[in-house]
Formats: structure tokens, sequence, C-alpha cells
């Protein structure tokens, strides 16, 4: 359910907002907006949904991996930003990287057990 927090709390805040989500895709120069919001709100929603049921919980994982390194290179480009704010963004850019890993290391694990021998029930 934490490695889900963020992703839910955005969708749901994107959807209850959406003016503000399609404010956010222009900010990061997405076009067309709506449809990247809307797939933005389906892709948080949806792929936390496949992690916390365990239906698929690889692919959500994978998605949510793959969807927080493109979001950490579009909007934390901390190489480019002078000043105090660099800090602050870097420490997000480095957060995001470890998010990554641990949905890649959830995704990983599911499949492993997937593909484990199941041991007889008595």
């Amino acid at each position: 359910m934490a490695l889900c927090g963020a992703y839910l709390q955005g969708g749901l805040v994107k959807a209850f907002d959406f003016p503000g989500a399609v404010a956010e895709m222009k900010h990061f120069g997405l076009r067309p907006a709506e449809l990247a919001a809307i797939d933005t709100i389906l892709l948080e929603l949806g792929a936390s949904a496949l992690i916390l049921s365990g239906k698929y919980r690889w692919l959500g994982a994978f998605a949510l991996a793959a969807f927080t390194l493109a979001a950490t290179f579009l909007a934390n480009r901390f190489w480019e930003i002078p000043g105090a704010e660099r800090g602050m963004v870097m420490n997000a850019f480095f957060e995001h990287l470890g998010l990554c890993g641990g949905l890649v290391l959830v995704a990983l694990n599911d499949l492993y057990q997937r593909t484990m021998p199941q041991a007889p029930s008595h």
C-alpha cells in the first residue's frame, strides 16, 4: 500500500481536479493535455489496483516504474536548475529513482513467485 500511496493520491487528485490535471500536463509540454491527463489518471489508479489486488501485480508494478522513470526525467531535470532549488529537485529525482527500484523489485518478485513450483498440499 505504501508504494502505491502517491499514485492513488495523485490519480484521485487529478480525477477530482481535472482542469488542474490538464494544466499540469500543459506545463510539462504534453499534448493533447486532456488525453495525457486521462491516461495518467487511468495508469496511476489502474496500475495501483493491479498491485494491490495481486492480479497482474508484475504488470502494474512495471507500468508504474516506467511511468515514474519517464515522469522523473520530464519533471525533475535538476541539471538544468540553477541555485538553491537545484538541491530539492535533485533530491526528488533520486527519490523517484528509488521508487522505481522498489516497483521493479515488486514486479520481479511477483514473476518469481508465479514461476516457482507449488509445494504439494497435505
